[in-house]
């Protein structure tokens, strides 16, 4: 190995071994890296400047492990700023409350941590507190004067509690006078989001304090949710709270019929007796209710179905009811948030739900592919990608990211393929054709030779 490359090498390794100090709680053992690390700028600029790819230094690692002695060193002895960020805009403070680490984030406020300060989403340790039900640390930042309802890309605290099951931090939320009907951009509210949880105590706690019943998101309401799950108890709490068993959700289906499709009797009995009489329907009992949604399920099943002697071009989609998509769309945005964390195996698994809910969004099978080209796994990556690109196929992002992870794998001649494909589509975007042009120069230098013509 070269003199240059082992030096550098052996820099990364002591940039690692510090980070890893960090997590640990290896207190000397971080000191005496940081010295032989500094190189005469001083142990404070030294500290502040080793980081990790994603931008997270010895203070985010120390507070998201609960590492206080660290955080103590790091603030109080080298006077490094509590505040700083990460890539995706996260103090050490969030680190520490999505850990749920909440002695270290006590510490942290108690030495000059900003409990206001939101990440590029939006999401504060409020959030997160939420979230994850740490009410200790949940009333600590609400005494601190932390905004109660903060909007991220994924709602208020009271939208993250509802939608995690956190009863108790519900209940904190809303004796510090949350908003129970705030929505996020896709009009998700706290009571649409418990229902989609199936978190009975939450929903109870949400219709006390008067959430509206009848709020629609995803192509349906929260009486449409709760029969496509099949709660009965959710049925009978959103009844109460006002809801319109009449209300049609994006498909024209009432909840009835929604209960009807699922053949959940005891929830079709209930809405039977409150729901106007269907003209469709021609017995209008509650066997009859079922038998015609099961009939009208069969009729649309053979009217999917291809004639004798046609060519199929393109398989059939699932038919994907309104709740599906409404509970898709949750599953998405914790995806979304995970990814702002750099978490993309967790954000792998909230995409990975959203397609089960909903086969047919192609966004679902591009974010995921982001995800497992960000971790590697060029093989994973292609297969979302290509399965993207059967759902859009005139999306130009689908062709991107079908050329990343074929140039990940190292098949350059297809990379550059598929980013022309998509220059094709979109003729104005740099970023396909910078793409392709480095795609043709990689398959040049990897084969030693001119095998890809050039296109541009």
């Amino acid at each position: 190995m070269a003199p240059d490359a082992s030096t550098a090498l052996a820099a990364r390794e002591k940039v690692q071994q510090f980070l890893n100090a960090a997590c640990t709680g290896n207190l000397e053992f971080l000191k005496n890296v940081a010295k032989q690390l500094d190189e005469g700028k001083g142990l404070k600029t030294t500290v502040e400047s080793v980081k990790d790819a994603n931008k997270r230094g010895a203070l985010h690692f120390a507070a998201r492990e609960g590492q206080t002695e660290i955080c103590r060193y790091l603030l109080e002895e080298l006077k490094l700023d509590a505040d700083t960020k990460d890539e995706a805009g996260d103090t050490p403070l969030v680190h520490a409350a999505r850990q749920g680490q909440v002695g270290t984030a006590k510490y942290l406020l108690d030495h000059g941590a900003d409990p206001n300060i939101a990440s590029e989403l939006g999401a504060t340790a409020l959030h997160h507190a939420a979230g994850t039900g740490e009410i200790e640390l949940l009333k600590e930042l609400l005494s601190r004067g932390v905004p109660v309802d903060s909007q991220s890309e994924s709602g208020t605290p009271l939208i993250w509690a509802a939608g995690h099951d956190q009863k108790e931090a519900v209940q904190v939320l809303l004796e510090h006078k949350a908003n129970p009907n705030a929505e996020t951009e896709d009009n998700v509210t706290p009571l649409l989001s418990a229902v989609a949880a199936g978190s009975v105590a939450c929903t109870k706690l949400l219709a006390l304090a008067r959430a509206k019943a009848n709020v629609f998101a995803g192509g349906a309401t929260p009486l449409h949710i709760a029969a496509d799950i099949g709660d009965y108890e959710l049925i009978i709490i959103l009844l109460k709270a006002g809801a319109d068993p009449d209300q049609k959700d994006e498909e024209g289906n009432r909840a009835l019929e929604v209960a009807a499709l699922r053949e959940n009797r005891t929830i079709v009995e209930t809405l039977f007796r409150l729901t106007t009489k269907l003209e469709s329907v021609s017995k209008w009992t509650v066997d009859g209710v079922i038998a015609h949604m099961k009939s009208k399920k069969e009729q649309e099943g053979n009217s999917n179905s291809p004639n004798s002697g046609e060519t199929v071009i393109k398989k059939d989609l699932p038919e994907v009811s309104p709740e599906a998509k409404a509970k898709a769309a949750e599953a998405k945005a914790r995806g979304q948030d995970a990814f702002q964390r750099k978490d993309y195996q967790m954000a792998i698994d909230a995409y990975t739900q959203a397609i089960d809910f909903d086969p047919t969004d192609h966004t679902f099978f591009s974010n995921r592919s982001l995800c497992w080209l960000l971790l590697g796994q060029g093989e994973h990556a292609l297969s979302d990608a290509k399965a993207c690109r059967e759902l859009k196929p005139d999306w130009p992002k689908a062709c991107y990211r079908e050329g990343a992870a074929l140039r990940l794998l190292q098949r350059f001649d297809e990379s550059a393929n598929a980013f022309y494909e998509g220059v094709l589509l979109s003729p104005e975007s740099k970023e396909l054709i910078d793409a392709f042009r480095e795609a043709v120069d990689a398959g040049r230098k990897f084969h030693g030779k001119d095998k890809i013509k050039d296109k541009s």
